[in-house]
């Protein structure tokens, strides 16, 4: 961030040496964009742990006496990649700078974040049912940010002025979605006498955070006052949690939200835990996953604070508006 930041200041310093030395050769104006953006990512990570879940697909194999993890692969990714649209507000001082402010709002595609079939869940020595759990979690991020930045124009040629921007992404308002399916299949012997579908879904607001994002780009006059533009975008920033909520939980279609105690539903995230955390690892007077736990029912589950990436390289089209 520190380098991004500096190498920014470089550049915003460049640009007003040329300003100064160059005369406008039209009057300031005000110009307006509308225009949506697809990205791909750019960079791929391993994804924070999912409710106690390590970021693999793992499968078992075998019975009760013998199952055993037979694959397990890393999932990586990032939500870098998904769709922007957004409203740009522009301000030009010469024929060379200029300023803009952009309000977003982006949505990733959904990624996997977790996945296992077939573990071993439990097991009744009374009745000798044997239980194994499946699952999938996928996650996707929501939010809105503003993006200031400064633009530098290179000069109109044949209708076409491309133009470069750098500037930064303030995230207003956004969270992390992750919907949980779970699948658990019990058996007596070879025979399944039972079968229960659980979904989720977990709300991740994050803290306050900061990106850097550069843009190429050009625009084509259409006419008087109106141009179309495309901009190739590179973009870089992460996030971490700051809170989770389980907003929907159902049993086999069936709402079960209000079985769900404090801590199984709530989560406060923290750059460390200790033995005065709400959390089984660290203190043995937590509230646990039983829902019937009674030692600490009305207290926030206490977790490590984990980060995702939403690093991408889009390209925007879109039409602009001059004044």
């Amino acid at each position: 961030m520190k380098k991004n930041l500096f190498l920014l200041g470089l550049l915003v310093c460049s640009m007003a040496t040329v300003a100064q030395t160059e005369k406008a050769e039209k009057p300031e104006s005000w110009y307006f964009k509308l225009g949506g953006s697809y990205f791909n990512q750019t960079a791929s990570t391993e994804f924070p742990e999912v409710g106690g879940q390590a970021p693999n697909r793992d499968i078992y194999s075998g019975t009760l006496t013998n199952n055993k993890l037979v694959s397990r692969e890393s999932i990586t990714g990032s939500f870098g990649q998904g769709f922007r649209s957004g409203i740009t507000a522009g301000y030009r001082f010469s024929t060379r700078l200029g300023v803009e402010m952009s309000a977003n709002y982006y949505i990733s595609n959904s990624k996997t974040m977790a996945q296992t079939t077939d573990r071993l869940y439990g097991y009744d020595p009374a009745t000798t049912a044997a239980t194994y759990i499946s699952f999938t979690a996928e996650g996707q991020i929501k939010a809105f940010d503003l993006a200031p930045s400064i633009v530098m124009f290179l000069g109109d040629a044949h209708g076409f002025e491309p133009y470069t921007k750098v500037g930064v992404i303030v995230p207003i308002h956004g969270t992390l979605d992750i919907k949980t399916d779970r699948e658990l299949l019990t058996y007596v012997g070879a025979n399944q006498v039972a079968k229960n579908n659980i979904y989720s879904k977990d709300v991740v607001k994050p803290n306050p955070t900061i990106g850097f994002m550069a843009a190429l780009g050009t625009s084509y006059k259409l006419g008087k006052h109106i141009s179309a533009f495309a901009e190739l975008e590179y973009r870089n920033f992460t996030v971490h949690g700051k809170t989770k909520e389980t907003t929907e939980y159902t049993v086999n279609g069936q709402d079960a939200l209000a079985t769900r105690n404090t801590s199984q539903r709530y989560t406060n995230y923290h750059k460390k835990l200790d033995v005065n955390s709400n959390n089984p690892l660290f203190n043995p007077n937590t509230a646990t996953s039983d829902a019937s736990d009674t030692t600490r029912p009305n207290d926030k589950m206490d977790e490590l604070s984990s980060y995702v990436g939403i690093s991408g390289l889009g390209l925007t089209l879109g039409v602009k508006y001059s004044l």
